[in-house]
């Protein structure tokens, strides 16, 4: 998927978010996606995609995974969650969501989630593994 959808009026918004990471968010990106590559996919952090700015991203693979805290089990913040995902999916991205816990208490079940992800978007590619 090429990077028709980035948004450069966020660029500084998401240069911020860099900066000002959550601890989960910099977790995964240290142990999950900076220098390992997920099966030699590279992910960039904080991507202004349309007008959002989402948590990780694989151009490559069309693949954006994000963290919500826990702010995100309040029902209004939920809704725009969901919102934006559908957006993002009608855009033809695949969005996966893992909660700031499960990245920091089960980071081996948010790594194997990922990868079976990578796996199944290779396999309906017709990529292969």
């Amino acid at each position: 998927m090429n990077n028709k959808y980035y948004n450069k009026n966020l660029k500084s918004f998401a240069n911020q978010n860099r900066k000002q990471m959550t601890k989960a968010e910099a977790c995964l990106w240290k142990y999950a996606l900076k220098s390992s590559m997920r099966q030699g996919h590279l992910f960039r952090r904080q991507r202004p995609i349309d007008k959002y700015i989402v948590d990780f991203i694989s151009l490559e693979l069309g693949l954006i995974i994000e963290v919500d805290g826990g702010t995100h089990n309040i029902e209004s913040i939920n809704n725009k969650d969901k919102i934006r995902q559908a957006e993002l999916e009608s855009l033809g991205f695949i969005v996966i969501r893992f909660s700031d816990d499960e990245v920091l208490k089960n980071m081996n079940g948010v790594i194997f989630k990922i990868d079976e992800t990578i796996e199944m978007i290779l396999s309906s590619a017709g990529g292969g593994g």
